[in-house]
């Protein structure tokens, strides 16, 4: 109800316009870059112009005609891509072996696997760094997989776990009494009610990934630099307008992933919802 109360407890629409207005501002805070570079990227000026003047696909012919910019994506997919097979791979089975042993020792293990994402992602990076001049592998394809498993771990385990949390134990328990494997009855059984989990921890690992720039900075470069560290580069030394095709394109990917996956959630759902 807008004014009127329905029971004693009750909090009116009214009451609640503070709240209303700020959420507000913040998805205009979120929304509004996004809405000025998309219109920035499609104009034909020599330099960053809102609104463009002179509309046209300049840039983004620019970046797929560039070497060095196809390079770097073709570096930042290979290693997205392996990362998110890593993460997802491990992150599932340590969220399982958290939820199926009990230990004193379950919590810790679970704040160790949390800590690079509570860890500032610059000390993360220089860590890292260190680390990799003393094992030769900066500027390696390798260490960059390596490093972005290490991030997108974090986030595969919260997917994962809230999964865990839902999905009936009692169809794996039933499984193993009839003489299948653990491992067995997690594939034939509990893998296919957490498969909605899985493809968010899929989305969430690709794009941590794929948009990660910190870390790449100080790891990456040369013939293996990612495509946000270049945009960084650019962004620095020149300002080239060819950026706001390239974030254009990376918006574009995560706003349809992101639906996408939506859409095979809302799928399944309605799959279960039916009668039998």
């Amino acid at each position: 109800m807008m004014f009127g109360y329905a029971t004693d407890t009750q909090i009116t629409h009214v009451q609640r316009l503070w709240l209303y207005a700020f959420c507000a501002a913040v998805m205009l805070f979120l929304i509004v870059p996004c809405a000025i570079v998309v219109p920035m990227s499609f104009s034909n000026a020599s330099y960053l112009e809102f609104p463009p003047r002179i509309w046209g696909t300049r840039w983004y012919h620019a970046y797929f005609s560039s070497d060095e910019w196809r390079a770097a994506t073709s570096v930042s997919v290979r290693v997205a891509l392996s990362s998110t097979v890593v993460a997802v791979v491990t992150g599932t089975a340590a969220a399982y072996a958290l939820r199926a042993i009990e230990s004193r020792w379950t919590r810790w293990m679970r704040t160790v696997l949390m800590l690079p994402m509570m860890v500032p992602l610059i000390l993360v990076a220089i860590g890292t760094f260190f680390v990799y001049v003393r094992a030769d592998l900066n500027n390696t394809i390798i260490g960059l997989v390596i490093a972005h498993t290490m991030l997108a771990l974090p986030f595969v385990i919260i997917s994962v776990n809230g999964g865990l949390e839902t999905y009936d134990a009692n169809q794996e328990l039933v499984a193993r009494s009839l003489g299948a494997s653990r491992l067995k009855a997690f594939f034939g059984v509990t893998l296919p009610q957490i498969k909605l989990s899985i493809y968010a921890a899929i989305f969430f690992a690709f794009m941590t990934s794929f948009d990660e720039v910190v870390v790449a900075l100080f790891i990456s470069g040369g013939d293996n630099a990612t495509l946000t560290r270049l945009m960084f580069e650019d962004i620095r030394d020149q300002l080239d307008p060819t950026i706001t095709a390239i974030s254009t394109l990376l918006i574009s990917i995560s706003v349809g992933s992101l639906l996408l996956l939506q859409w095979i959630g809302a799928r399944r759902r309605g799959r279960f919802a039916k009668p039998v």
